[in-house]
């Protein structure tokens, strides 16, 4: 569908919201009825016949004929405009590109936060709700690394690992989107409410349930289709061979994303689903350096111009062939990066041996901050070389 070159008027948003509140009209009738009529506007002036005819029952094409559901979309519109919550539908160019592809997307969404969020490199981080310690340390050591390296963190604010990859990305103050399963004016579970509100300030809340929809548990498999059809891949780090997380990494085979998972201990049944997924073929994660390594090159040069921007890029060299200052960076990463060749790998070890002014956790410092910004690659075997 194409987008919309401008942002809806109230007029559009009360058309849309009446067609998302028509009861017994699926996701995927919406969307052939939005694909035949290019606007809601155009749907609900359509007669009942040429409503059957697009395939609608006649209780649904009478529903839609007869703009029952007006009245219900202007307190819908009401509860958006008190909780500051925008609707971004399927024709608008705010609307996750990579979420238009899969087979239902939602004909629109409501969000409470940073819009600009839709258009980022997204990642799902998803697993139990039930974490070992182990499950929470790798959530909180991966979710802020990939956050640093550029990645939208998505997941679905549930208890355990969700909630944990979105505190641990906001505590380096990465981006976060959190899918909920109910309307973004609700909270659950309700410990995160103190969560949502800084996710809602720093990121971005985001549901296709209206507003007041409570939080059904046939909601949440609905919900987890959205989190790997905005997403690059799916990472999993906890899960029992049948939860959630496993069903979450099945759509996201379906929707064609890559899948990665974190390997647990074989005696935990915390660590079934992401061991049988790794045994799969997905990609085992050990280090964020493991999921970049996997993503399109296009999508990496996304990331690293990110990087660049965040931290500032640093020409290397000038015309004149003069060193050129780049106060954003440390003094220990600005003399490895003198050190490192373009054509050369040059091992840990060597580095290691070669500064013996730096300490070992500065030199490994050093490299971790070039990689964030795109200076330096590491190879296999802990070898390392210069980008530019």
């Amino acid at each position: 569908m194409s987008a919309a070159l401008t942002a809806i008027t109230k007029e559009e948003e009360l058309h849309w919201l009446a067609l998302r509140l028509v009861p017994g009209l699926g996701t995927s009738k919406a969307g052939r009825l939005i694909e035949q009529f290019r606007a809601p506007q155009a749907i609900f002036r359509a007669s009942r016949s040429d409503l059957e005819a697009s395939g609608l029952s006649g209780s649904v094409a009478q529903t839609i004929a007869s703009g029952c559901t007006f009245e219900d979309a202007v307190d819908q519109q009401q509860k958006m405009l008190e909780t500051g919550t925008a609707l971004v539908p399927i024709t608008d160019p705010r609307y996750p590109a990579r979420l238009e592809e899969i087979f239902d997307p939602p004909i629109v969404l409501f969000t409470r936060g940073r819009l600009e969020l839709l258009q980022s490199v997204m990642l799902g981080i998803v697993g139990t709700r039930r974490p070992t310690a182990y499950g929470i340390a790798a959530t909180e050591r991966l979710s802020p690394d990939l956050a640093q390296a550029g990645l939208t963190i998505v997941s679905g604010m549930a208890r355990g690992i969700d909630t944990a990859a979105h505190r641990s990305t906001l505590s380096v103050g990465g981006d976060t989107i959190a899918v909920f399963g109910c309307g973004v004016d609700l909270v659950y579970p309700a410990e995160n409410r103190k969560l949502a509100s800084e996710i809602a300030e720093k990121g971005l809340l985001l549901s296709e349930f209206p507003m007041g929809s409570p939080a059904y548990p046939q909601n949440f498999p609905i919900r987890n289709r959205i989190i790997s059809g905005m997403s690059v891949g799916i990472l999993v780090v906890e899960g029992a061979q049948y939860s959630g997380s496993s069903i979450t990494a099945r759509m996201a085979l379906e929707q064609q994303r890559e899948v990665f998972a974190v390997p647990g201990n074989i005696t935990s049944k915390m660590s079934w689903g992401p061991n049988l997924l790794i045994k799969q073929g997905a990609k085992l994660v050990q280090e964020w350096n493991d999921v970049s390594v996997e993503l399109p090159a296009d999508i990496r040069r996304v990331l690293i111009a990110k990087a660049q921007a965040r931290y500032g890029q640093i020409p290397l060299e000038t015309k004149d062939e003069e060193a050129v200052p780049a106060p954003e960076i440390s003094a220990a990463s600005r003399a490895l990066l003198q050190a490192l060749k373009a054509d050369l790998p040059i091992h840990i070890d060597q580095l290691l041996e070669t500064f013996d002014t730096l300490t070992s956790s500065e030199i490994i410092a050093g490299l971790f901050e070039l990689e964030m910004l795109g200076l330096v690659r590491q190879l296999p075997g802990k070898n390392f070389v210069k980008v530019w």
